[in-house]
């Protein structure tokens, strides 16, 4: 069995978009959609509105193979809209209402371990959903987040080609160090990048994109616009922000990284003011989740669902189904996120980006 330690982390983070419950279904002043408390209901904690990933395919996924799985249960489900005391708040009701499994996606890590503390005491099974949070949790299902640093850090040294060199100035523009995947993207990232280029400005973006462009904006006048060779950007969402201060400063054609393949990341990558993203299939991690909280429920062992195991920042050694993702370019749009249905070739080649896609083929 292959262990991963993950370190610790500190203190606040972003990823997904507001509640929004079945018709009919009623919703409590934390943003929960109420449909049935009991024995069998599974609570789904998702973190923020930032990266649109978490309500437009992890939620709908993850309640869809808890209702294959299991016909009579129900899922509860709440986002903490980025904030960590919400989310704990939102713990607390889920306990209340009778909830036997929550599965979480930290808005801070370090924060919730007292609430999955609280949970646990209470009887309640606890997975920790594409990021680790501390404490007691029975289960983590994520991606293989080191692996994601370097094929971000392959794909800028990729992109530079040619002026790849010691002296090749890279700005690096990092996620939130409340999110412990942060510190994974960012090791794999300079496992990759360390002595092949010069990481001459490397700030945290908070996985936000103004603090992202306000970053980006120091780098420039720390650096010089005709000095910086490539940009290193932790995912997507903190991407389009130094996108757009890059053209404010007049720098163009120059390599820019993301992650988590969203749209308005694959139009950038189509027009070139993006080079690359990388894509990590949603529904084999919402389906993983749900089948750990369904297994958790049912009593069963997650031996078969789990194939290594995580170290958390809390020193609790986690049972862990690592998933792998993949770098998305110019190259490979067709065979990644369109093959996948995960975007339709009109959603992303409309008329501002028409002449673009049929430059590189996709139509």
């Amino acid at each position: 069995m292959r262990r991963v330690v993950i370190g610790t982390a500190a203190v606040s983070m972003a990823v997904s978009l507001a509640a929004c419950g079945k018709a009919g279904d009623k919703k409590d002043d934390s943003g929960s959609s109420s449909s049935g408390s009991g024995s069998k209901t599974i609570g789904l904690l998702l973190p923020d509105s930032v990266t649109a990933r978490y309500e437009k395919f992890d939620k709908p996924l993850f309640e869809a193979k808890v209702k294959e799985l299991c016909s009579d249960c129900t899922v509860e489900y709440a986002n903490a809209a980025a904030d960590p005391t919400k989310q704990a708040q939102q713990v607390s009701s889920m306990i209340t209402k009778g909830v036997k499994v929550i599965a979480i996606s930290a808005q801070d890590s370090a924060a919730i371990k007292s609430s999955i503390q609280s949970a646990v005491n209470k009887g309640v099974k606890v997975v920790a959903y594409d990021r680790l949070a501390q404490g007691p949790v029975s289960a983590y299902v994520s991606f293989d987040n080191e692996k994601v640093g370097e094929l971000q850090g392959q794909a800028l040294l990729d992109a530079l080609g040619k002026k790849a060199t010691k002296s090749s100035k890279v700005v690096m523009i990092n996620g939130d160090d409340a999110d412990p995947n942060a510190g994974m993207f960012k090791q794999g990232a300079h496992k990759v990048l360390d002595g092949k280029v010069d990481i001459a400005y490397e700030q945290s973006g908070l996985w936000k994109d103004t603090v992202a462009a306000q970053k980006m904006s120091a780098a420039i006048t720390q650096l010089g616009a005709k000095k910086i060779a490539g940009v290193y950007a932790a995912n997507d969402g903190m991407a389009g922000g130094i996108a757009n201060t890059l053209k404010g400063a007049g720098i163009s054609n120059i390599p820019l990284t993301g992650q988590d393949a969203e749209l308005a990341a694959i139009q950038r990558i189509v027009a070139g003011t993006q080079s690359a993203t990388v894509y990590k299939a949603y529904k084999p991690e919402a389906d993983t989740a749900a089948e750990l909280a369904v297994a958790l429920l049912q009593g069963k062992d997650l031996k078969s669902l789990t194939d290594t195991e995580v170290t958390s920042g809390s020193g609790d050694k986690v049972p862990a189904k690592l998933l792998p993702a993949t770098s998305v370019t110019k190259a490979n749009i067709k065979d990644t996120v369109v093959k996948d249905g995960i975007y339709t070739v009109q959603e992303i080649c409309t008329a501002e980006y028409a002449k673009a896609c049929k430059a590189i083929g996709l139509q």
